[in-house]
């Protein structure tokens, strides 16, 4: 067993792997620590355009120690770790190699996308805990299932299949457990082949106007250093000339 490992490809594609499959991933407080120093490195690393985050074994996440939840001297870390994910720069992905529970379930959601594999299920447990859930991951429940999604998650606190999953909207993509690396795959590629500012830009701004806090002057300052980009001359030449542009994020 170790704690989350994080590695950065050549192509600009990271990967952090949780590592703790003989208790199914689940995230210990030093863990917590490690991926927070993790996503404050890579908010900052230039050569990073996409991060893809998943799990070793058979389940992607069991979620928060349950041993680790009383007498806490930092209440709100697991809550302070997930939205770091959630506001990385970069565009994120959970690769769900497997199932999902607890705070698993919204270290997962706060990726932009979610590619899961047939035969894993969710189950947030909370209600059946006596537990209360923090107050933004049941805003990121709200804005990206909707509310009876949500209701469905949290009060029922029942185990959901993958296709239900599917349907409820929290997969992007549901595949055979040998077809997840190419879904994944794509969906790599297909944002990294895109202008990192304006990816950058327009996933800030899309999760903003998302939970209602949208600063439109912040947003404005986007759009106008997209404009006034190498990035834009680019596309637009390669646009003209028919070939594949090359953004280099900036």
């Amino acid at each position: 067993m170790s704690q989350p490992t994080l590695t950065l490809a050549d192509d600009g594609v990271a990967t952090i792997r949780l590592n703790r499959p003989q208790h199914l991933n689940r995230l210990h407080r030093e863990d917590l620590q490690v991926l927070q120093r993790q996503l404050a490195a890579l908010a900052v690393e230039p050569r990073a355009r996409v991060l893809v985050l998943t799990g070793q074994g058979r389940a992607f996440c069991a979620g928060f120690h349950i041993g680790e939840l009383e007498g806490e001297d930092d209440p709100r870390l697991f809550e302070a770790t997930v939205d770091a994910l959630e506001a990385l720069p970069l565009p994120s992905i959970a690769r769900l190699n497997g199932s999902l529970y607890g705070g698993a379930t919204d270290l997962a959601l706060a990726c932009d996308f979610r590619v899961g594999v047939r035969g894993m299920e969710l189950r947030m447990p909370a209600a059946r805990l006596g537990l209360h859930y923090y107050a933004s991951g049941l805003r990121r429940s709200i804005t990206r299932l909707g509310l009876p999604a949500a209701k469905r998650l949290f009060l029922l606190a029942e185990a959901l299949p993958a296709d239900a999953l599917q349907a409820l909207g929290y997969l992007d993509e549901l595949v055979d457990s040998d077809a997840l690396d190419a879904a994944v795959a794509r969906l790599v590629q297909s944002l990294a082949a895109n202008a990192p500012l304006a990816v950058c830009g327009m996933k800030q701004s899309l999760d903003e106007l998302a939970r209602g806090a949208a600063d439109l002057t912040r947003i404005a300052a986007r759009v106008a250093r997209c404009a006034a980009s190498d990035d834009l001359r680019e596309g637009r030449a390669a646009f003209a000339q028919r070939r594949t542009p090359v953004f280099r994020g900036r």
